[in-house]
């Protein structure tokens, strides 16, 4: 790595094994490699059971009992903020019963773009512009940003780089005309966002302070009109690593998170890799720290630092130079680590209140987190953890939820049950081949349990205290027997019907010698393209049991992919692939985005809107696509204003400072002056899509 600017990588393991258009300089910078290195479950724990019966008892649709929508989400867009609406017992809601046509986001779905297109493609009839770029001023005071002049102190109070999650939720009593824009920044790329000649030490300093999450106001004239931000905003409010976070919980104080610098292991500076993410029904916003183990330098030898892939390597971005913590070898700091993959809890209405980091819901690498509240009252929320072969969680609250009562309910993600699941298949094991091929019965499907971690403030698991089975979740979970998954990101239950989706993004070593094979669940060996698992809690979303069906199995049919789509016509559909984010529109449609082209034919990716209900379930259809090397991240639904928002994460990844890859958004070519505000280097944005 270049001594001068720490952003050039000697090594790129990657090069030559990425599927789609998935850069090697992405999962360098963004997951450490990952999927280059030896997988992290190496546990032999019973993973999956299928059955020679191609019939089982399948519950009727959820009965939940009605609750308001929350009063601060935007328009009537369904978040995982709320309870499931009560309708009868017979499946959808009313509403989304009605399904698409009734919707007023009305599109032809776009076909397709080439990779190499660096352009936001949207359906015809619609037009795009950002709410907020990367390194736009957020404060009174903060300097106008400058590509060839970057400092830290501008950077913190500039917008950060690559949002995943967003979520925009409307200022009590404003009309619809003022909401705050949530956002959080996973990672960065030194070698697009700096110059060659910029001190290594300046670069790691601005690209520290460009990660974290960003709250920003947002004004328009009216519900007709596209958002804009407010520089100098009461509730603006940029988290930094030296924020600091309480940690809550269980394993608060415990001594498995003490450092020298946090005699009371409670209190935690920054957070780091934080990927999707979710709003509460009281209106808060939850953050998983996901790739954090990228950020450390470790001995590298322990269980624990190898079941979370910490290793001894220098890090990409060499932090440990600047701060001891970075290095966990050094004296006092052997904890920091465990101080990181939390799920974060941050209230964006309240720019004085202390961040918080929830140990009752696990430590691991949480794709984010998703919060509905069932028909008992308790709070539930959902969360993959994003790796190869790892597992699915539930947590169950142990105090209810008490509507109007917001100080009470900011606090039911302090204690409750832990749980992972186990999957079990209907259809002999003859029928699952590997190649996705849909067994004899016409699905894949079959039951469920979730398997307890904690119950009642005690350890489910021999041998291990809470404390060690929260800090160690992984370690945990490999004793219960869970079924490992191909990467469970994004998990998002419907508040219309209380299913819950699973989007398992893709596993490239499923099937290779000595690596687990194909399941029912898990339908396909060197799993490319990724699948949605779509399940149903046995009574509310309490339950310890369920049953579950797949209601994809992605890829590209014309390119010869065996697919399935709920028995929807495969000719019939977007292509799609490497489903990661998920998102529901008011009338119950599910919408994903994607993170990896299809099937590897060199597409972009993209927002695709999925039919759940009637003759057209499966129904995919392209929304958008973004530019160059993006990946499309954060999706939001208002399609009750026919306006959709995304966040574009990492475009032009591939490319430099001195030969960029992307100019989006602003799209200066060399040779011209750039205008006030503009530049020359890819900009991450949170972009807007409306009629117009």
């Amino acid at each position: 790595m270049s001594e001068t600017t720490g952003r050039k990588f000697a090594l790129l393991p990657m090069l030559g094994h990425t599927k789609g258009k998935r850069s090697p300089v992405t999962c360098a910078l963004k997951c450490d490699n990952a999927c280059s290195g030896e997988v992290c479950n190496t546990s032999s724990n019973s993973y999956f059971r299928d059955i020679a019966s191609a019939t089982m008892s399948r519950r009727a649709a959820l009965g939940f009992g009605a609750a308001g929508a929350l009063a601060v989400v935007l328009g009537s867009a369904a978040t995982s903020a709320g309870t499931a609406v009560a309708d009868g017992g017979t499946g959808l809601a009313a509403a989304a019963k009605d399904g698409f046509g009734k919707s007023k986001l009305q599109f032809t779905a776009i076909a397709p773009v080439d990779a190499a297109v660096d352009a936001v493609t949207v359906p015809e009839g619609f037009t795009w512009q950002p709410i907020i770029r990367w390194g736009d001023p957020m404060f009174n005071g903060t300097p106008e940003f400058d590509l060839n002049n970057q400092t830290a102190a501008a950077q913190e109070k500039q917008f950060g780089y690559n949002c995943d999650y967003t979520d925009i939720l409307e200022i009590p009593g404003t009309k619809g005309r003022r909401a705050v824009l949530f956002a959080n920044h996973e990672y960065t790329n030194d070698a697009i966002m700096f110059p060659s000649t910029m001190p290594a030490a300046d670069v790691r300093a601005v690209g520290a302070a460009a990660h974290g999450l960003s709250v920003v106001e947002l004004e328009r004239k009216n519900k007709n009109q596209p958002w804009t931000y407010v520089k100098g905003a009461e509730l603006n409010r940029r988290y930094l690593n030296s924020t600091v976070y309480e940690l809550t919980g269980p394993a608060a104080g415990s001594p498995l998170v003490k450092t020298k610098d946090d005699s009371a292991g409670r209190w935690i500076k920054g957070t780091l890799g934080n990927c999707a993410g979710g709003t509460t029904p009281w209106g808060t916003i939850l953050s998983g720290e996901e790739n954090f183990q990228g950020y450390f330098a470790a001995p590298g030898t322990t269980a624990e630092d190898k079941r979370y892939g910490l290793t001894s390597s220098a890090t990409a971005r060499k932090w440990e130079l600047d701060e001891k913590r970075w290095d966990t070898r050094n004296a006092g700091y052997a904890n920091e680590a465990n101080r990181f993959g939390w799920i974060v809890e941050v209230d964006p209405f309240d720019p004085t209140s202390t961040p918080k980091k929830h140990s009752s819901l696990g430590r691991f690498k949480h794709e984010g987190a998703n919060v509905i509240v069932a028909e008992s009252g308790h709070v539930v929320a959902y969360s993959g953890d994003d790796e190869r072969f790892d597992y699915l969680y539930k947590f169950v609250s142990k105090d209810k939820y008490r509507e109007g009562d917001r100080k009470h309910n900011m606090t039911l993600l302090s204690a409750g049950n832990l749980y992972v699941a186990k999957f079990t298949g209907n259809s002999p094991a003859a029928e699952i081949t590997g190649t996705g091929a849909v067994p004899a019965d016409g699905a894949f499907d079959g039951t469920g349990e979730w398997l307890p971690l904690v119950v009642n403030g005690v350890s489910a698991v021999d041998g291990m205290s809470v404390e060690e089975v929260l800090v160690y979740t992984r370690l945990a979970a490999d004793k219960v027997g869970p079924t490992k998954m191909d990467r469970a990101e994004d998990v998002e239950p419907s508040l219309h019907t209380g299913k819950v989706y699973v989007a398992c993004t893709n596993n490239s070593d499923r099937g290779k010698a000595g690596k687990e094979g194909a399941n029912e669940v898990n339908p396909r060996n060197q799993n490319r393209d990724g699948h949605i698992v779509e399940i149903t809690e046995t009574g509310d979303q309490t339950s310890t049991q369920f049953t579950w069906n797949l209601l994809m199995v992605c890829g590209d049919p014309a390119q010869g992919d065996v697919t399935y789509f709920s028995g929807f016509p495969v000719n019939k559909v977007s292509p799609i692939s490497c489903p990661d984010n998920l998102a529901f529109d008011s009338v119950g449609n599910l919408w994903i985005s994607t993170d990896g082209a299809p099937s590897g034919i060199g597409k972009a990716d993209g927002l695709f809107k999925v039919t759940l209900d009637g003759a057209e379930r499966g129904k995919v259809e392209q929304f958008l696509a973004v530019p160059r090397d993006a990946e499309t991240c954060g999706p939001i639904i208002h399609d009750d204003e026919r306006t959709v928002f995304v966040a574009v994460q990492h475009p032009g990844e591939e490319g430099t400072f001195d030969a960029p890859n992307s100019y989006f958004p602003d799209y200066v070519p060399a040779g011209t002056t750039p205008a006030r505000g503009q530049a020359r280097a890819p900009r991450p944005s949170v972009v807007q899509v409306f009629r117009g």
